[in-house]
């Protein structure tokens, strides 16, 4: 099985599916291969440090999480080379065309990336939207072998099908009070995991988030102290979400955009699903989409 997660920032797969894609490693071993594509360059997120120093850390930073977390990871590049600038991402032709060529390269079984805000009310970050709303875009030409040959030439006399990906959005908790799920992944059982990949980001967590101030993370002092505020993070996402204490979980909704799921695929493939998943709602709405296909 191949999983890809497509995301805005440095630290942001850490918050919401890392420890799903920890629970599929351990269970599939060999027989997985987990990326992580970040999608702009981590430059602008911080009070002291320079651009091209905070640049340089949070890439280090999310390469020492990806040996703790032993994923795959590689920042997005455009067609002329650079990666996107952080703070002001666009849906362009050349994110476009970018991201078709990260999905089509790689051919995940399952994509993650952030959800399309569905309210005028929700908060948001503009760069976790501007990926939103590229992956979304971008889904039906993934298997459109020319769609994007003028960024990225081949020869255009031959071409092979590419494997279209089930599509699921992750949680944002720039989305707060506007998020909904159907999939609800126990990842209790990762949380120390969890801790580890996102304690490697301590230009993230022990200097911007906290001077931010809008996360509700103190400076930790420790990985121990870090737990503890990762715990209230899951508990805050429980309590918006009506999910039951005390556990920590992932949750995810399936789209439209890509490949359509079966539920019983879905129960097959997704580690430790919890019955707090949305499973029969889910599975009338995954019914529709096959009947009107």
């Amino acid at each position: 099985m191949k999983i890809m997660c497509l995301h805005a920032h440095f630290d942001d797969f850490e918050f919401v599916a890392a420890g799903t894609f920890e629970l599929w490693r351990r269970q599939l071993g060999p027989n997985l291969r987990a990326r992580v594509v970040v999608c702009t360059d981590g430059k602008a997120g911080h009070q002291f440090r320079t651009r091209e120093e905070t640049g340089r850390m949070r890439l280090e930073e999310q390469q020492a999480s990806a040996r703790v977390g032993n994923y795959e990871f590689a920042p997005l590049h455009l067609p002329n080379g650079l990666i996107p600038r952080e703070a002001c991402l666009r849906v362009t032709i050349d994110l476009l065309a970018a991201l078709w060529k990260e999905i089509r390269d790689f051919e995940p079984d399952y994509l993650f990336c952030p959800p399309v805000p569905s309210s005028a009310l929700a908060g948001i970050h503009v760069d976790h939207v501007a990926v939103a709303q590229a992956v979304r875009e971008v889904a039906y030409m993934i298997n459109v072998p020319h769609a994007f040959t003028p960024e990225y030439p081949a020869d255009e006399t031959t071409s092979r099908p590419c494997k279209v990906p089930v599509i699921v959005n992750t949680y944002d908790s720039y989305m707060y009070g506007a998020n909904a799920y159907d999939l609800a992944v126990d990842v209790e059982a990762a949380f120390d995991a969890i801790a580890k990949m996102a304690w490697c980001h301590q230009s993230q967590i022990a200097e911007w988030l906290p001077w931010v101030g809008r996360h509700q993370m103190p400076v930790p002092s420790s990985l121990l102290d870090f737990k503890e505020g990762l715990r209230r993070r899951f508990d805050r996402k429980n309590q918006e979400l009506a999910l039951p204490p005390p556990l920590a979980r992932e949750v995810f909704a399936i789209t439209a955009w890509g490949e359509t799921p079966s539920l019983d695929q879905l129960k097959r493939d997704f580690p430790s699903l919890s019955p707090s998943s949305n499973f029969k709602a889910l599975a009338q709405r995954l019914e529709d989409w096959r009947n009107r296909s």
